[in-house]
This record gives structure tokens, C-alpha cells and sequence, in this order.
């Protein structure tokens, strides 16, 4: 037999028997796949996927699994993007335990679940939950330790790293690629540690860098920044375009809390400056920004924040230590934590004087540098100066926990990132397909709002619309969305015929990007982006082929579903 063997098992790793998902009759046969290619100076695969966050990941995960060699880089030495090397827990909808999600991010998660309590002395109660969430933190139903998310994406790829099926090059940047007119030729890497440069030969490439690298290298037409009400007719949109203009962005840390100790760290080289800084925002932010304070993003009111991180209540403001919360040493045995560890990813934070997109390398470490500053001094304040419910000032037992962060500096390894250069798709997702109160102006009659029915789904997802504080000045812009689907036209270039995108630089807009950009959504769009190149490879058809034939797209989309991708929700 000459064509691919698609495997649908769905499991953590790889299976050893194939099914065909075009058609109904089944076949066992050994699977094969083609070799990956080693050399001096070049590399060869089926797919190469640039960029190892969750898009990357979920990408080369589906396209391993129906038999495709791949080569996956990563510029840091950690997989896993937003969930690990950025530090973010997962920001999910709450339907996510059944539904909503491709079976495979779902299994990942109770992997998570289950590394606990195989390694972990949980407590009995602990043990016993099955929706074990082991920080307990109010942002998400399963907040833990980046370090934990990495060991399961690690054991997934496994099975592919001892065959040889996956080549994974870590701490390995997009510097150049090489075109055939409309085509990818090669995509060149460096290796951040020898400065050994290897050409990566695809028929598929998949664009899954955070800030949507390889779309300049490879001439692939692209937006960045705000759009206007003149460009999108959107209710939440600019009144002027500006392609500067880009959600904050936040270098994380983690910290934890050992009372009766001393833990400060050196008065930062920036403290003075952001200990005064006032966000130039518009509106108004509603003070200082080491304050425990901020403009609530939904009507730009102050709003009170409290602080405590031995957990107890802050009167009716909310405690920031337990909103992104890792560890709860509650769910363990007494005494194998001193106190909790959480995750500071907080409006005191964000890092809103300068736009890191689409600008040069010495501009994009300058703010990184200034964002770490922020950090640090937002640290600082906590250990020295902010307030205590008995009066005092500072909580000197925090201590940074730069091991949990796999970093010597105790900051993420890379910019928790919120928006990134976008492709111009065949199809651009707006406010009016997924916005609450856009979608009732357009809709006609008196039935129940409902997102678009986008008639080439191939995965769907929830969030609210939620922008952070911009580079160009805005406030928050957070409002209502609903549960929608991911068109298969917002994932192919408008030219590039085999460059496919998998993270934040998909056909949306500024103001949609503020739900498509989370961890099950991003997940999504990499695993169906991972499938279509199987499906290209097979059938020998390109991507706008198969979304422009009604006949193609349904084998497709039965394809996707077969192996546990949803691209309707539930009525």
C-alpha cells in the first residue's frame, strides 16, 4: 500500500495500528512513515513546525499521529509556550471538563491530573477529587506547575523522539527562509548554542512562533495591531487604525511565601520609576501601577484588589495570591510545602510602554528587559511596601521561586504574549461572528444568539473577548462573547499555498483575537492545522482546494471529527 497510514488512536502515545478515515471500511496494517532525513547542514520531514507552544505542539502531536515525520523547533530550551516557558495556567471556559475542546487537549489535561497523583503526596481528599485542581486558583479549574505540563508533553512525544519520527530542536530560531514563488522551499534555523544553521525541507510548514515570525521571512501578507470601525465595521473597534497598537504584554514569576523569613530581593535598577509610574492610558487608569488597584475591565471603574498570601479573605476584593495560585499546600501532605506558590500574572505587570511586534530584535529585548524590571519591582513593593490588613508594610517571607520557572533570573522564560502578527486570511473572523452584543445587531429574528455557523468549521472554542491594556494607549476593552467555531479560512493565507498558522496569527482581529488567543483554542487550531497537512499530503490536494471543494471539506471535517476534534457545539 503506497498512500500514509493515518493512525486514530487517540492516545498519549503512538499507536501501532492504522485507521482510515476516509471511508467507512477499517485496515490493521504496520505503520509507516517517511524517514527524517539528518545531515551536516540540512533536514527533511513531511511537516516542519516552528515553534513548540501548545499550537506547535498540538500541531505535530496530529500530524505524528496519522504518520507524518515532523521536525518541531522551539527558540527556548521548554515546550509548551503559554503553559509552561510563559508560566500562564490555563485560561478556560467552563464547559471544558466535557466539551469544547478536542479530545486530545482534554487528555493532556487529566495527564496533568494523573502526574500528580502518581508523584505527589496529595491528601486523601485530594486524591480522591477527579477534577483535581492543584493550586485551587480561581482563574482556571486546573491551575499547576509549568514544570508539571512540560513531563506530559514530554511523555507524549516520547514514542516519537526514540524512532525518530519527531526531530525536536530546542533553543533552534527562525532566521530566514528560502521561496519557490508562492511556496516554501526550506526555513532556516540557528542554533542558539553552537550558532549552527541547518535548512528545514518541508512540503508543509506551519507557522507556530509566538509573534508570527516566519510570516515576513516568507513574504506572506499580514496585519498587526488595531484595525478601524472604517476597516472592519466592528462595535468595539478604533475609530483609527493603528498597527502599533498591541495588548501588553507580561513577564511572569512565581513566588512563594515562608513566614518568619527574610526574602527580598535587591532594590531593582527601575523601582523608583515604575514605584511612580502611572499608566498613560485611555480612560484613565485608576492610579499608580504598583497599587492594589486597577481599571475593571468591563466598565473602567476603579477597583479595588487585595493581597494576602497566606490565603485568607481580603474584606470583598479579590486576593490576588489565589487568582493564578500553583500549589494550595492544603492538597498535600502537612509539611511538604512551607506555603503556597502562585503565579504573578497581574495588572500590576503588564508591561503597556512598548509594542514588541514586528520590531527589531534590539527594540524587542529592550522592552522585554523593561517588562522584567516591572516584575521584579512589582516583587519588590510586595516584599517592602504594600499594605498588611494589621497595618505593617511588606511581606518579606515572599520568596522568588525562579525554579519553578526553570530560570536563574526567577522571571518566565519568554513574554507571556497576547498578540502577534496575523495572517490575511481567506477569511477573517470579526466581532460580528463572536461578539454578544455585535452578533444580536446583525442577527435577524427572535431566536437565541448564537455565534456564526461558519459552514468550514474545524474546531470551536470560548472565551470572553478580553484585551489587555495596549502599547497605543487603551484601557482595557473586555466585553461578552459566545461559544464559537474555528473556520478553516481564517488558517490559510490569502497566497502562501503551504505555510499554515497555529497560535496567535490566525485570520482574526485585533478585537477577536481577544478570544481566540487562549490555551484550548490555540490547541485547537494547531491540532486541526497538524491534520490538514496529513490530509494535503494524502490526497494531494492543497489547503484552499480542500476548503473551496464541498466534497473535500466534508471528508475532511468527518476526518478531524474521527479523531476527537468537535467543530460544532452542542444545542
Amino acid at each position: 500500500m503506497n498512500r500514509r497510514n493515518f493512525i486514530g488512536n487517540l492516545a498519549l502515545g503512538g499507536g501501532l495500528l492504522s485507521v482510515s478515515p476516509f471511508g467507512s471500511s477499517a485496515y490493521a496494517v504496520p505503520v509507516t512513515k517517511r524517514k527524517v532525513l539528518v545531515g551536516t547542514e540540512s533536514l527533511s520531514a513531511d511537516l516542519v513546525v516552528a515553534g513548540g507552544g501548545l499550537g506547535g505542539c498540538a500541531a505535530a502531536f496530529a500530524a505524528l499521529r496519522n504518520g507524518l515525520s515532523v521536525i518541531l523547533t522551539e527558540e527556548t530550551d521548554w515546550v509548551g509556550g503559554q503553559i509552561t516557558q510563559q508560566g500562564v495556567p490555563p485560561d478556560e471556559h467552563q464547559w471544558i471538563e466535557t466539551h469544547g475542546a478536542p479530545q486530545l487537549y482534554r487528555d493532556f489535561r487529566t495527564a496533568v491530573r494523573e502526574y500528580y497523583k502518581r508523584y505527589y503526596p496529595l491528601t486523601a481528599d485530594a486524591m480522591a477529587r477527579k477534577f483535581l485542581n492543584p493550586g485551587d486558583g480561581s482563574v482556571s479549574r486546573l491551575c499547576h506547575e509549568p514544570r508539571v505540563a512540560l513531563a506530559v508533553l514530554h511523555d507524549m512525544m516520547a514514542p516519537y523522539l526514540s524512532n525518530r519520527q519527531l526531530v525536536l530542536l530546542l533553543e533552534h530560531r527562525a532566521v530566514s527562509a528560502e521561496m519557490n514563488g508562492k511556496k516554501v522551499k526550506s526555513l532556516h534555523v540557528k542554533s542558539l548554542r553552537s550558532g549552527k544553521t541547518y535548512a528545514l525541507e518541508a512540503p508543509y510548514f506551519v507557522d507556530a512562533t509566538e509573534l508570527g515570525d516566519l510570516l515576513p521571512m516568507t513574504g506572506t501578507a499580514y496585519v498587526t495591531g488595531a484595525e478601524s470601525k472604517a476597516q472592519t465595521n466592528e462595535l468595539h473597534a478604533a475609530e483609527k487604525a493603528d498597527p502599533t497598537n498591541n495588548q501588553a504584554f507580561t513577564m511572569c514569576f512565581a513566588m512563594d511565601y515562608v513566614p518568619g523569613e527574610n526574602h527580598v530581593i535587591s532594590k531593582p535598577l527601575e523601582y523608583d520609576f515604575w514605584n511612580n509610574h502611572t499608566p498613560p492610558l485611555s480612560p484613565p487608569w485608576s492610579g499608580k501601577i504598583l497599587e492594589l488597584n486597577y481599571s475593571n475591565p468591563r466598565d473602567l471603574k476603579p477597583k479595588a484588589l487585595g493581597f494576602h498570601p497566606e490565603g485568607l479573605r481580603t474584606g470583598d476584593s479579590l486576593n490576588l495570591w489565589l487568582y493564578r495560585r500553583l500549589i494550595h499546600k492544603a492538597n498535600f501532605a502537612e509539611g511538604h510545602y512551607p506555603g503556597d506558590i502562585t503565579i504573578v500574572n497581574w495588572p500590576q505587570n503588564d508591561y503597556m510602554l512598548g509594542n514588541i511586534v514586528d520590531v527589531d530584535d534590539d527594540t524587542f529585548h529592550h522592552h522585554v528587559e523593561r517588562g522584567k524590571q516591572l516584575s521584579l519591582s512589582l516583587l519588590y513593593w510586595l516584599q517592602t511596601e504594600a499594605p498588611r490588613p494589621d497595618g505593617g508594610q511588606g511581606w518579606p517571607g515572599l520568596r522568588l521561586r525562579g525554579d519553578v520557572m526553570g530560570t536563574e533570573d526567577g522571571l518566565a522564560k519568554y513574554p507571556y504574549v497576547r498578540e502577534a502578527r496575523r495572517i490575511k486570511a481567506l477569511f477573517t473572523v470579526l466581532e460580528e461572528h463572536v461578539g454578544a452584543e455585535n452578533r444580536k445587531m446583525v442577527m435577524s429574528g427572535d431566536g437565541p444568539v448564537k455565534a456564526a455557523d461558519f459552514y468550514d468549521s474545524v474546531g470551536v472554542g470560548y472565551y470572553h473577548i478580553d484585551l489587555h491594556p495596549s502599547s497605543g494607549g487603551d484601557n482595557y476593552i473586555d466585553f461578552g462573547s459566545l461559544p464559537f467555531q474555528i473556520p478553516l479560512g481564517a488558517l490559510i493565507p490569502q497566497e502562501t499555498e503551504n505555510l499554515l498558522p497555529a497560535n496567535k496569527n490566525i485570520g482574526t482581529t485585533h478585537i477577536t483575537n481577544g478570544c481566540y488567543r487562549l490555551h484550548p483554542v490555540e490547541w485547537s487550531i494547531g491540532e486541526a492545522v497538524g491534520m490538514l497537512g496529513a490530509y494535503c499530503l494524502e490526497t494531494g490536494e492543497r489547503p484552499l482546494a480542500v476548503r473551496d471543494n464541498p466534497d473535500r471539506l466534508s471528508d475532511f471535517q468527518r476526518f478531524i471529527r474521527s479523531q476527537g476534534i468537535e467543530t460544532h457545539w452542542p444545542e
